[in-house]
């Protein structure tokens, strides 16, 4: 089962992923930063603290999808190709 990391406050993103069938961990960005990329096949962020906590640059062998300006079903969409590329 592919384990994705998600953003705190992407709920409704969250809950879509564990309906269709994902393990999900809910982090705060701190905690997305501070993670073992490892650990998942990707990571959810909001996009709101890309800049400001630099997730982008610090998660290395781990997708990183930024959900801004996405509906729920576009991001797990994006998560479901991403998962199948690796």
């Amino acid at each position: 089962m592919e384990r994705i990391a998600v953003e705190s406050n992407l709920t409704p993103i969250k809950e879509l992923l564990q309906e269709q069938g994902y393990q999900v961990d809910t982090l705060k960005p701190a905690e997305m930063v501070e993670s073992n990329p490892k650990e998942y096949d990707a990571m959810v962020i909001s996009g709101l603290e890309k800049d400001l906590m630099g997730i982008e640059d610090k998660v290395q062998n781990c997708p990183v999808i930024n959900a801004a300006g996405l509906t729920p079903e576009e991001v797990t969409d994006r998560v479901a190709q991403t998962v199948q590329r690796y």
